[in-house]
């Protein structure tokens, strides 16, 4: 239980930001993980810069203090971190009353902060990165803590404007624009490579920040449990016949890292074995210690006695497997134990600097060879991708199943000359998940990640929230066509078993899958339920970028896209300028997501609902945009699911009129060049 004197003593260090003291010298917390040492790309006037760039922020009575430290850090890291001012307190996302705020806009997004950096949470809390490897909050703990003490400071007629981590400053706004803008990685086209990334982030001016990491919105593993579970669920529909059980089936991937324990746990969830590799034994051990993963094994010889155990007993269980995952896949092969479905989810996105680890070398040994020979290191990665897909392809010749699920894995295996393409030498051999899956099911239809998090921190109201989002989507059951009655009845089964599966990692949050009409409903049942005090505090709603309108990713998010547009960030760009003005509390756009730094552009927002007249208007103005602005473009495409959602919203939106395509037959092309 937290004191009185703690809380005060935790608001007076936020409100200072920069400390007046110089504080101790820290080393990296030796329990925690730690981001890999990232390669040495700065020349040595750069290295001067970085150094400028970075005393910038405190005085200079304390640069000759400083300088050789950061020096120090950016020789053995690769980064200037500036652990020294990492705070003391405890890094978790607390009730919004403990902190120190002109508005509960600005409180709220603290906690939302904190939550990101919460070791609980956050994959290497030491270098402020969330997950992915490389999804950063901020690029140094000087950020941090100025911008909680512009968050404390922060009025209703002021903005933050957040670059690439830094906190520019507050400037006068309105009481109806967004408190807080965030833009991450907004590279010049021809500056938007992986390596313009090491070289910009090792200066200090620009970092990836994924897109719920930089923008505030990660609730742990529990946002890509779901759509993990939605995945594996409809994948399973794919291949097995009607009403088939799926108790006993394999689900075979990559993963318990940089994008948490989500496949175990959503394996569970749809009810097969799940099989996740992991090659960072700490990440492995912090899942199964969290309870996201129910047995776990370094030993090839039990992990496949076991399997067949599970698959004899048709049971419902998430084996992990310290090592790699290529191992796992050939080993099977060898064994002739039949996967049913794979998949990877390693952080293929960022294959030279951790988020993939080859097979051949320890874990230990790639993170030396990263560091001291990237050159060398890249090329262990290719060949490991070109064996790793040899195996898979052996599995799929016999009937398994394999998706992409949205790391770029098939991209980066293709970059690497594996044997992944389609006989059309176009294509990819295998689908993205959102190409056969989530695109037609979910996105088209307007479905996607729904998440809030209650800001008292009481894990009753979270309940509260559980129980009313049930009642709204039962509503929308009984009245719902036939086409989107699955993903109402798969999520209505999610939301009615979310507690049992002890999904809180951090904040009292949740996630699930809705459509617009069903995302107003239920957050306008939440903003009715502060205002009569059915719940004792404010809720923030935000989404992933793994949704319908907020991102423009070719290999990932709008991969079904197939009027050649997928290259174009258009609808991303709209999707953030769109929100701003119908109400969101903070926007965010980015350079990124999960397929990697220049292959992606993400736009993202959060709200607040503190049961006002006006946070009811604005959840209906920003929640139908920022859905409908996917379906529209969705539409223009061709996709016939999202015609038929926008033909039927504009029916009972009057105000909404959208461009619709006329079809075009066959025929009138085929001879025409």
């Amino acid at each position: 239980m937290t004191t009185d004197s703690e809380t005060n003593t935790f608001k007076k260090l936020i409100q200072q930001g920069i400390p007046p003291e110089l504080p101790p010298a820290r080393k990296p917390d030796a329990s925690l993980s730690h981001a890999p040492v990232r390669k040495d790309v700065l020349s040595t006037v750069e290295k001067k810069l970085a150094l400028r760039n970075a005393l910038r922020y405190f005085p200079r009575a304390w640069h000759k203090t400083l300088a050789p430290e950061f020096a120090g850090e950016l020789k053995l890291y690769g980064r200037i971190y500036m652990y020294r001012f990492k705070p003391d307190y405890p890094m978790y996302a607390r009730p919004i009353s403990a902190y120190p705020a002109r508005t509960r806009e600005g409180a709220a997004i603290m906690l939302m902060i904190q939550n990101n950096l919460d070791p609980e949470v956050a994959q290497h809390p030491d270098e402020l990165i969330t997950y992915g490897g490389n999804g950063a909050v901020f690029q140094n703990w000087a950020q941090y803590l100025l911008t909680m003490k512009y968050l404390s400071q922060l009025s209703d007629t002021q903005t933050l404007h957040m670059y690439s981590g830094h906190p520019m400053g507050l400037f006068p706004s309105t009481k109806e624009a967004p408190r807080v803008v965030v833009t991450n990685g907004m590279m010049i086209p021809n500056y938007s490579q992986p390596d313009d990334w090491e070289r910009f982030n090792a200066l200090g001016v620009t970092q990836y920040g994924q897109m719920t990491a930089g923008s505030y919105m990660y609730i742990g593993p529990q946002g890509i449990v779901h759509g993990t579970a939605i995945t594996v669920l409809n994948a399973f529909r794919r291949v097995l016949p009607p009403d088939t059980p799926i108790g006993g089936r394999i689900f075979l991937t990559a993963g318990l890292g940089g994008m948490s324990g989500a496949q175990p746990k959503a394996g569970n969830i749809a009810g097969c074995i799940t099989i996740c590799a992991e090659v960072n034994p700490m990440a492995a051990r912090k899942r199964y210690e969290q309870g996201w993963v129910d047995a776990l094994f370094d030993d090839m010889d039990a992990l496949v006695e076991r399997t067949r155990a599970a698959v004899a007993g048709k049971e419902t269980i998430s084996l992990a497997y310290i090592g790699n995952v290529v191992h796992v896949w050939e080993r099977f092969a060898e064994e002739e134990i039949h996967v049913d479905l794979g998949s990877d989810q390693t952080s293929l996105h960022n294959p030279w600097s951790g988020g993939y680890y080859p097979v051949g070398l320890t874990f230990e040994q790639a993170n030396e060879m990263m560091a001291d020979n990237p050159e060398g290191f890249k090329e262990k990665v290719q060949e490991s991708l070109r064996r790793h897909v040899h195996a898979i392809n052996r599995h799929t010749a016999k009937g398994t199943y394999f998706f992409d699920y949205g790391n770029a894995f098939l991209l980066e295996a293709s970059r690497a000359g594996a044997d992944i393409m389609a006989g059309d030498g176009i294509h990819f051999r295998y689908p993205s998940y959102v190409q056969d899956i989530l695109g037609p099911l979910c996105f088209d239809y307007g479905f996607g990640p729904f998440r809030w998090v209650c800001a008292s921190g009481k894990p009753e109201d979270l309940q509260t929230t559980d129980r009313i989002a049930l009642e709204v989507m039962k509503g929308q059951l009984e009245r719902a066509p036939e086409g989107i009655r699955q993903q109402l009845q798969d999520n209505i089964l999610w939301i009615s078993e979310a507690e049992e599966n002890k999904l809180v990692v951090g904040s009292q949050a949740r996630i699930l899958y809705a459509d617009s009409e069903g995302r107003i409903a239920i957050a306008s049942a939440f903003n009715d339920a502060i205002k009569e005090g059915k719940l004792s505090g404010p809720v923030i709603l935000g989404r992933d970028h793994h949704d319908v309108s907020g991102t423009d990713s070719p290999f990932r998010e709008t991969s079904n896209i197939n009027d050649g547009s997928r290259f174009t960030a258009d609808m991303a760009i709209h999707n953030v300028i769109g929100d701003s003005f119908r109400g969101a509390t903070w926007v965010s756009i980015h350079n990124g997501g999960g397929v990697g730094w220049g292959e992606v552009i993400n736009g993202g927002f959060g709200l607040v609902l503190d049961g006002s007249r006006e946070a009811g208007q604005r959840l209906k103005n920003m929640l139908f945009y920022d859905v409908n602005n996917g379906i529209a473009r969705r539409s223009w495409a061709r996709n016939p699911h999202a015609m038929e959602a926008l033909e039927r919203e504009m029916g009972r939106t009057p105000k909404l009129s959208v461009t619709l395509p006329n079809l075009v037959e066959d025929t009138l092309l085929d001879n025409l060049f």
